[in-house]
């Protein structure tokens, strides 16, 4: 029903004045100058309010037609144009995790030509941009902007001039992409109910960086946060994700074990690790085929091992390195414990010492990626107005890790994957790959996505806001 518009209040002095509220505008006629004109006129406006829903800008919006309007936007051969170039650009200079200088001048630069503020340096190297009213609700999107210690082998016009680094992780296109999305919002800033964070992250890549993002107090007052990460095995406009855990927690380790070095063809006179090592790595994949619950996913992979360079030494020490995953926090924490206890204990068995380190000073551990369920159903009606709801899949849970789990601790969060196989038989490298590729084609859907999450949470979320007169501390 349309809210009554107009209606008569009876005042301290009821035979003297009237006071009547049209559209929120309070009026006062003396009663003496009040003929039966002017209460003709009130009820004939009366009559035509009623009957004319009275609308503010923000409800004029609709959450089903932004999708395609930002989708129609991104795909403009200048926005388009303008995205391949900033990802190429940071394609060409990848910087490693905390390093991520030159990426971070080229977003303060973008910012700068679209008229956008923002804070800087956050957490390094970090960027953190604000689009809309700057206050209350607030929404964040995340890209991360660090690139990888390998040698790119994709021989092409735009291939890394850095050797030994590459951006084999896709966080050049996710960088372009959210800046697709701050230039779709910052032209429909007038519409946005609300404030769009733009977080820039550094150091994804094993460094923790959205740990120290939320340290720095970046995303006080943030209510939601989305992120998104290219990925090889869907097509270009489809996405894929689900709600709850989506990605395990994740920690390393590396153990030293000492022996005793010594000939190769006197043994009985060393203490050999290399033999310890190897029953140690035999033992831990005990943790998991024979202790936990199969039911629990869980991995523990030994990657590294390193002892001895000549045929016939036997070396005083060996070291060995590898990780761990897991979906809950009992199971990681139990089997932590675990390593260290089969690593220690089995060197014990073959007479040798063993220190282990997890790394947790340098390296904290990943937590779960776990999708909120509210956030969830936001996704998926999003993405199906923007895709069409065949393209949006249900993804089952990957043992791979995300520091995007630390902002998801802390606020609801929600985690997707974009599509980028074309049409050819070809298939595109898997993430972490000298050979990896971004189908250019994939970056007016991520940056729509990310604009349309945002706008139309906002859209949604900002009646529920409560504005206190006086009260200023929830404005950036």
């Amino acid at each position: 029903m349309v809210p009554f518009p107009f209606h008569f209040c009876a005042l301290s002095l009821p035979h003297t004045h009237i006071h009547y509220n049209l559209v929120g505008v309070d009026t006062i006629i003396p009663m003496a100058s009040f003929t039966l004109f002017h209460l003709f006129i009130a009820i004939i406006l009366h009559v035509f309010l009623a009957a004319t829903p009275i609308f503010s800008v923000s409800e004029q919006l609709s959450s089903s037609t932004i999708p395609t309007r930002f989708l129609d936007f991104a795909k403009k051969p200048e926005t388009f144009d303008w995205m391949v170039n900033i990802r190429r650009k940071i394609h060409e200079y990848p910087e490693l995790l905390y390093e991520e200088f030159k990426t971070s001048e080229l977003i303060r630069i973008e910012l700068d030509k679209l008229g956008i503020s923002y804070k800087h340096p956050v957490a390094g190297t970090g960027v953190i941009g604000y689009i809309g009213t700057r206050k209350p609700p607030f929404v964040a999107l995340r890209a991360d902007m660090d690139a990888l210690p390998m040698q790119e082998m994709v021989e092409w016009e735009h291939k890394s001039k850095v050797p030994g680094k590459m951006h084999a992780c896709g966080h050049d296109a996710h960088t372009a992409m959210l800046l697709g999305a701050a230039k779709i919002l910052k032209q429909h800033e007038k519409e946005i109910q609300g404030t769009v964070v733009l977080v820039f992250q550094p150091a994804e890549e094993g460094g923790a960086g959205a740990k120290r993002i939320i340290e720095a107090g970046a995303l006080e007052n943030v209510s939601a946060i989305f992120g998104l990460h290219v990925m090889p095995n869907y097509r270009v406009g489809e996405v894929a994700s689900r709600s709850g855990a989506i990605m395990a927690a994740s920690g390393r380790f590396q153990a030293t074990i000492s022996g005793k070095g010594g000939h190769a063809a006197i043994p009985q006179h060393s203490i050999d690790p290399i033999l310890a090592a190897a029953n140690v790595i035999v033992s831990l994949q005990h943790l998991v085929s024979r202790e936990s619950d199969p039911l629990d996913s869980q991995v523990v992979t030994v990657a590294k091992f390193q002892g001895g360079d000549a045929f016939n030494v036997i070396p005083d020490s060996v070291t060995i390195g590898g990780t761990f995953r897991t979906f809950s926090k009992e199971s990681f924490k139990q089997l932590k414990q675990r390593i260290e206890q089969v690593i220690v204990g089995q060197a014990a068995v073959q007479r040798c010492n063993a220190t282990v380190d997890f790394f947790q000073e340098k390296k904290p551990f990943y937590p779960a990626v776990i999708n909120d369920g509210g956030l969830h159903k936001h996704f998926q009606n999003v993405a199906g107005s923007l895709l069409g709801t065949n393209k949006v899949m249900e993804m089952p849970p990957v043992m791979a890790a995300e520091d995007f789990a630390f902002y998801q601790e802390v606020i609801p969060g929600y985690f997707f994957f974009l599509g980028m196989q074309d049409d050819s038989s070809e298939r595109l490298p898997l993430i972490h790959s000298p050979y990896f590729r971004v189908n250019e084609d994939a970056l007016p859907y991520g940056a729509s996505l990310h604009a349309s999450l945002a706008a139309t949470y906002l859209l949604k979320h900002h009646h529920d806001v409560t504005i206190v007169e006086g009260k200023n501390h929830d404005e950036l």
